[in-house]
This record gives structure tokens, sequence and C-alpha cells, in this order.
């Protein structure tokens, strides 16, 4: 980010210091008698003039007072870091001062002497502790506890511990000079405490020594390898780790747990002459160690991965000391020669696109624009502060923080500052387009002009601010179309405004709030999250809403594909996946959504553009980085890929309705059911012309001919009640055909297909004239099967009155029917009064069959079947009815059985 190298810190290494929880101002210091104070920008913001240099210097810890001793007084210097002014404090004390330490939980301020007194200093009550005699010798090293214990180091090899009032309640000599000091809680089986009751020191730069105050007669001194050279400094993290820099270029992780206590977890040789420094970001899971003259960052989650490595190949001298912000944003590395490098390690992820083109933030001061897309060159804007959003349009880029706003045009190779803008609130997000700029602030959008006079113009398009003052609700969330201003409020209403008109032109009333709005490239859909953290896909054209399955509760954000022939997919995204899903508009089932598929999204990582499955990230590092969708991984070369993988591919190209590569992938695997399906799915999707070319192409001629018929169609119901039909969802088909401009299709349907029931349903309906013809129908049908009850009720409301031949065939099956259920007397009857012939023999076969021999042979004789009546006669030894009926009777057997009867009668 910057480089500081002022000419009286030449040639010696300077001292520095980060601003505690802000990280928003560093503190140096040389061999000139100063600290000078510069912001994170490198900008010089003050200078604090020094009796002698600097010894020592701390920040508080919400980083508010800058601590300073000198080498030749004993005043402490305190900058006030909010009113940029320096007070002087007189300790009291007649010895030079050598060690300074702010509390980490309090107001305290612990000074240690050249000659080992103590000082504690209450910043709030300006109270003053002194205690002579801490140690005999300087105080060169110490720390505060969570607790506000007082640990102190000194070149008389002796640690105290003391309270805060400076009274010592423990103390242990040690073997060489203490050095590094610092309260920890160590790992232990029981796991109960807490507390911070561990002093780390290091021991002659050869040991570690671990103080424990519970169990002070049994320190433990951890010895290290030889070839490591002596320990530079340690650090704490984790769950009881400690990482330690040696001088010959290894840092080593060991653990503190009881039983694997100064066990090697992790041992790496990390710079090949020598380390200066290591430094930990607890926010970034990171740790870094400099060296020589480069410095390398490594993840704590799995330290074997180098995560960076930065050469400062200028630096001849070497790097000395290390330290990230809290924040863990920047990083600040002093070299031997005096000069302090900082830089960014981690960026607010802010960006914004619009159409193909997004913008994002590279650096603290400075905002890339690109279109990878359109394959233009990329824009570098500086801007003139550390924003909190950035808003991107046709020709304007917008940066801000709180309440301002500034504006640029953008050329193609230059952008031009325009103006800045004031709001009436914290802004909290805006968005533009090609003239205008929307900018929401404490429940409220002001929409102008980006190119006009400001937000006091009276031009009546100029500027507007939502909602007016009688509407009683708050916004939560907008955007801006090309067309419109959409914003969404926490009583639930969408609202469009049509800035061409400067009307509201439509809303949307939701049963609850609406948390965020996401409209695609075109305006015409309009997805959303509500304070159920649900989410819906609303188009304002019919004014219908359609739920989002499988929605997860973590989302962040939705994109829309703007690829213009993937219209409708979009993808949601949360921290860790983004879930691809399709919004199928004109299928035959009518519009729905489904989720396609999932993917893993690494680290860090905020989609701003998807473009024909290719998600573009912003990253930390101030970079883009793009992510092909799992559920797109047929556009890679298909020929590396096997049949099973090209089978998955072609599911996901079917649910996308990427028809031209499912053909493709139906040529390679060259296999008629992937023909078959693609041909399903384009008739799902009434993409006809399609279904035909798929079905011409594995020689199905009589869907060929079928969809021939029906293309021209225009009415869409009824072209989808076809297609519903083809792939018999008849239901569906019925549903179809009766909201389309011929509903008498779904009769005519279900007489073709013989379901009488729902014909017979319809024709009430649709056509009551049919029911006779249906019932007639129905009644065969029923017959069949075996059902005569129900047959007899049909073929009976099938007579007409007025249709002779049709009323003909319902009164012989009323007839049959009678006969079968019992009903004989009703069924001779009738089938006597009918003309046909063959009735009778039918119904005389069906009586004989039931053992009703008289009335069989009667229908027999009266349909002149007299050979057959004559037969069942005989059976009932009705002689006399079969000589009446011999003159017609052809049979010889008959006669012959006749013949006999009468002989055996003696006649």
């Amino acid at each position: 980010v910057f480089c500081l190298l002022e000419k009286p810190w030449s040639g010696s290494p300077v001292q520095f210091a980060w601003q505690k929880t802000l990280g928003n101002i560093l503190a140096v210091t040389g061999g000139d008698r100063a600290v000078k104070i510069f912001d994170r920008h490198g900008q010089k913001k003050n200078e604090i003039s020094l009796p002698g240099n600097c010894a020592a210097m701390d920040w508080d810890k919400d980083g508010d007072t800058l601590a300073i001793i000198t080498d030749k007084s004993s005043t402490i210097f305190l900058w006030d870091a909010n009113t940029n002014k320096t007070n002087q404090v007189e300790s009291g004390m007649r010895d030079t001062m050598s060690f300074l330490l702010w509390s980490r939980v309090g107001t305290l301020l612990a000074v240690g002497t050249t000659k080992g007194n103590l000082l504690i200093y209450n910043r709030q009550t300006s109270r003053k502790i002194p205690v002579l005699g801490k140690h005999t010798k300087r105080i060169t090293c110490g720390c505060w506890s969570t607790e506000n214990l007082l640990a102190l180091g000194g070149e008389d090899k002796m640690i105290t511990i003391s309270n805060q009032e400076g009274d010592t309640i423990r103390q242990t000599s040690v073997s060489a000079d203490p050095s590094d000091m610092e309260f920890s809680v160590m790992k232990s089986d029981e796991r109960i405490s807490t507390t911070e009751s561990t002093v780390s020191v290091v021991v002659g730069k050869k040991t570690l020594f671990l103080f424990n105050l519970n169990d002070p007669d049994n320190p433990i001194d951890l010895k290290f390898q030889q070839p490591y050279g002596s320990i530079v400094t340690y650090r704490w993290y984790g769950d009881g780790y400690i990482m330690i820099g040696f001088s010959r270029g290894y840092f080593v992780v060991i653990s503190t747990h009881i039983r694997e206590i100064g066990q090697e977890i992790f041992q790496a040789h990390n710079h090949k002459d020598s380390l200066s420094s290591i430094a930990i970001s607890q926010s970034l899971n990171k740790a870094a160690s400099c060296g020589d003259n480069c410095i390398k960052i490594h993840d704590l989650s799995d330290l074997r991965q180098m995560y960076a490595i930065i050469n400062l190949d200028d630096e001849n001298k070497g790097v000395d000391q290390l330290a990230w912000t809290e924040d863990g944003q920047l990083l600040a590395v002093s070299t031997q020669r005096g000069s302090l490098h900082v830089f960014l390690t981690k960026l607010p992820i802010l960006g914004d696109a619009c159409g193909t083109r997004i913008a994002y933030l590279t650096s603290l001061l400075e905002v890339t624009i690109a279109n990878h897309v359109e394959q233009e060159q990329p824009l570098t804007v500086s801007v003139e502060v550390e924003p909190s959003f950035v808003a991107v349009g046709v020709y304007h880029l917008a940066v801000g923080m709180n309440s301002r706003a500034w504006f640029y045009g953008l050329g193609e190779n230059s952008a031009k500052k325009l103006k800045d803008v004031e709001y009436l609130g914290t802004v909290a997000s805006m968005h533009l387009n090609s003239d205008y700029a929307a900018a929401l602030f404490e429940g409220k959008v002001q929409l102008h002009m980006i190119e006009s006079e400001g937000l006091d113009s009276q031009e009546e398009r100029e500027t507007r601010l939502f909602p007016a003052d009688d509407d009683n609700y708050r916004i939560l969330c907008h955007a801006l179309t090309s067309d419109f201003l959409i914003y969404g409020t926490d009583t639930g209403v969408i609202h469009y405004f049509y800035i061409e008109d400067w009307q509201y032109v439509k809303e949307y009333r939701h049963p609850v709030g609406v948390r965020k709005i996401f409209p695609d490239p075109s305006g015409t859909r309009l997805a959303f999250i509500d304070d159920k953290s649900d989410g819906f896909v609303y188009c304002p054209v019919n004014d219908r809403l359609y739920e989002i399955p499988n929605f997860s509760p973590t989302i962040k954000g939705i994109l829309w594909e703007n690829w213009p022939m993937d219209k409708g997919v979009f993808v949601a995204f949360d921290d860790d996946k983004v879930y691809t899903y399709v919004f199928h508009k004109d299928a035959i089932q009518g519009s729905k959504i489904i989720l396609a598929g999932g993917t893993e999204v690494p680290f860090s990582h905020k989609p701003l553009l998807l473009y024909n499955g290719e998600l573009t990230c912003q990253t930390q590092s101030g970079k883009t980085n793009n992510i092909c969708l799992s559920t797109h991984s047929f556009l890679g070369n298909l020929k590396d890929f096997g049949p099973n993988e090209l089978t998955r591919m072609l599911t996901q190209t079917l649910m996308l309705k990427r028809f031209s590569e499912a053909w493709e992938l139906c040529r390679l695997l060259n296999d008629k059911s992937g023909w078959n399906e693609l041909a399903k799915a384009c008739l799902h999707h009434m993409e006809v012309d399609f279904a035909i070319r798929v079905y011409r192409t594995f020689g199905n001629a009589g869907m060929v001919m079928s969809l021939e018929q029906i293309k021209g169609i225009e009415d869409r119901n009824l072209l989808a009640g076809h297609l519903a039909m083809f792939t018999n969802d008849f239901n569906l088909a019925q549903d179809l055909y009766l909201a389309s401009s011929c509903p008498i299709a779904a009769l005519e349907m279900r007489k073709d297909l013989q379901h009488w029931d729902s014909a017979l349903q319809l024709a009430k309906r649709l056509a009551p004239d049919q029911i006779p013809f249906i019932s007639k129908e129905y009644a065969a049908q029923l017959e069949f099967i075996g059902d005569y009850v129900n047959a007899l009720e049909h073929y009976e409301k099938g007579i007409t009155g007025n249709n002779k031949e049709h009323d003909e065939a319902c009164l012989a099956g009323v007839a049959q029917m009678s006969i079968r259920m019992g009903d004989i007397r009703r069924g001779v009857n009738q089938a006597i009064k009918h003309p046909s012939r063959l009735l009778k023999r039918d119904c005389g076969a069906i009586l004989e069959s039931m053992k009703q021999f008289s009335e069989a042979a009667q229908l027999y004789e009266k349909g002149q079947y007299y050979d057959k009546a004559a037969s069942v006669y005989i059976r009932c030894k009705n002689w006399a009815k079969v000589g009446e009926l011999l003159h017609h009777v052809s049979s010889p057997k008959i006669h012959l059985q006749y013949a006999k009867a009468k002989e055996a009668d003696g006649r």
C-alpha cells in the first residue's frame, strides 16, 4: 500500500506500533528523537518531538492513547488519537524509564525503570502507584493478564507477578536474562480453568520457560535443537499452541497440552539465513514470518500450505519486525536499513455489476472497472476516500462512505470526477443506471440524475425522495433497472416506479417484509428474499409469484444469468455454496422454478457476475476469480468424457433448456434413450420444431406427423394440451384443453382414449347432445367388464328417441342387460319388440345358458331360428311345439329325435 523511508531513520532499524482495535494509525520512530504518526494510507498526520530517543511505546486497548517513554527523561508522553494532542505525565521517578505497557482490559499503564522500579499509572483517575525495588536491575520485559495481573522480567534474572496495586504475589528466578513475556492459558486434561495462569518467557535466547502460577514449584523449561539457533520470538495461538521463530530461519509449532508438552507439531525452514520476526493474525487465521528479505505467510488451519510469499528485493540489509492490524487487513514490516513497508492482506469485499461490467475494490483507494465478456481493457480509478460502498452504471462509477458519494464519468481509458453528493443519512447501498442514481439511507431512497445540479434541483424529473411524507413504511432494499426503480418495504410491498413517466406503475403486496430484491437484466422478473428468509420470483407482467424451492435460509444474494440465451437461469449464494436455479416459464405444466444443482465456493469469494455458467467472484486480495458452475460442466470439451459422464451432462442440459448442447451430447452418446429424453424435454418446454427434428433423427414417423399437424397452433393452451396428450399426461392435457379456445378437444381426447366416465362429465358441460352416444359406448365397455347394473343404466340413458339406428342398439343393450340381471320378463319383451333377429338369437343364447329354456326357445322362434328353438323345446320335452315347428326345421337330427319320441308314444 505504501513504503515509508524518512531520512533521519536511514541506516538503522525503526520501531512501529499499529493502533489497537481500529488499526487506522501507525506510530513510527527511529533514531531521530520523534514519533511520527501516519494514517493507514501512509499520509503523515502528526509528529511528536521527544527529549531523547524513544525507549518504548504502546497503544491502550481501545486505540485512543499512545504512551511513549524516552531514554533521557522520566516523563511519560500521552498522545490522544481523538484530539491529536500530546499530554505529559511526570512519573516522579528519578531514574530513566526502560519498559512501558498498557493493560489489556483497563486504563492502567505499567512503566518500569533502568533501576528496577515500577510505576502503575491509572489514565482514568490519574492515580500513580510507585513501587520501588520491584527488581534490583533494569526491567526489560513484561505482560498483563486478562485478570490485570502484571508479570515483569529484569536483568536481575527474576520474574515477578504483581496485582494491579503493585503488590508482588509470586516470583521466581531464571538462569539467564528473560525476554518476550506473555500470559496465556495452558492446555490441561481437566480443561476446567480458562484463566491466564501461565507466564511464558524466553530465557537467555535459548529456552522457553513456562511458569504456572497455580503450580509455582514445578516450572517447565523447554529446550530446542541446536541447529535452529537462538529463539528470536514466539506467539501463542489457537488452543494452547506456540509458534516459535529461530535465528537460523526455522519456525516451529509446539503444543502445551500436558501430555504432549514441548512436542513439535510442525517445523519449517522458512528462511535461508535468518528469521527476524513472526506475527499471527487471529482474524485472518494466518501466520507470517520474515527473514532475509522476504515475508512468508501460512494458513493456520494447514501450516504446510504456503498462502503467500512477499519478496523485498531492494532491501539488501534484510527485514526486521512484522505486525498485523487487529482486523488483519494490513501487514507492516520494518527493515534493517530503516524503512517501513505496509501491505494490504485483506480488502473489504466491495463490488457491483451493471450488465457484464463489474467494479470492485483493488486497493484501499482504488476501484477497478472491468468487462471480461466484452474484452475491454480494465480501467483503474483512484478514489478520494476508502469507500464503504461501490456502485457502477452504464457510464458512471460511484463510491462513498457515511452520507457522501463521489461520482465519476467513465471514458474509454480514463475516469473523470464529476461531483460529490451529500445525502440526508448514512448510505446503506446505491445503484446506478445510465442516467440516474438511487441511494438507500435510513429507510428512504433518493432517486436523482447523476449529471444534474444536485439534490436541490427544482426540475421535476431530476430528483425524488421515496417514500412520500404521508407513506408510513420503511424501505429495506432497492434496485435500479434501465426503466424502473424497484424497492421493497418493511410492510411487504414491492413498488415499481417507472422513471420515463415519473410515476408508480405496479405494486405487489407480500405477507411479510421484503429484505432483498434482485431484478433480472430486463426487469421483467424479480427475485426477492423476505423477512422469513424465504425466496420467491415475482413476474410483474402477469402478477404471478413463484416460490424458490429448497431455498437455504443462509442465502446472502441472488445473481441472474447475463448470457442472453439463458434468461431463466439464476444463482443464489451463501458463504459456502452457489445454488443454480432455472425458471421454466413456457412449460406445459405451467411456469415453475427448479433447483438444478450446487457448486462449492472457495473461502471469502463474493459472486459478482454470472455469464454463461461462469461465476466471477471478488476475493479479499482485491482480485477476481472465475468459477465454472458444476451445473454447466457440459460447456467443457465433451470428447474427454465417457458415457456415464455424458449421460449426467445430458440431464444438466435438459434441466437448463440447453437443447443445442443436448443435441451434441445425444450425438456423442448415439443412444436412442438419450434422443428420446431430449425429445420429451422439447415437448415439455413446447419446443415443437426442435422436437420434430429430434423425432425425425431417431425415426419416430408417427410423432413427426402428429407434431407437424399442430405446430402452427397459436393458442398456447391448445398447443400445450396436444403436447401433454403426446406425453400421456391426459389430466393435464384436459385442463389445458378446457382453458383453451377449443375446450371440446378435451372431450374428443377422452372419447379417443375410451375414457367414457370422464367423457360423460365433460359432455355435460361442453356438448349435452353427445351424452346419449357416449352413454352407449360407456355401457358397451361396462358390459364387457361384467358391470351389468351400470351398463343397463347407461344403455337406458343412451336412448334419444330420434335416432332410430342408435336407439335400437341401446334397446338391444337394455334387453340383454335386463336378462343378465334376472329381469327376464322385461328382457324378453324388449327383445321380442326389437326388430333385430340377431338380438333375439343372442338373448336366447343368454337365457339358454341360464337354463331358462322356455324363454330361450320363445326368442329363438321369434327370431326364426327354428332349428335352435326346436332343439331347446326337445330339452323341455315340449314335443307339441317341436311338432308345430317341424315344417321349418331343416336339421335331420331334430327330425330323427322327434320321430323316436313319437314312436315311443306308439304313434
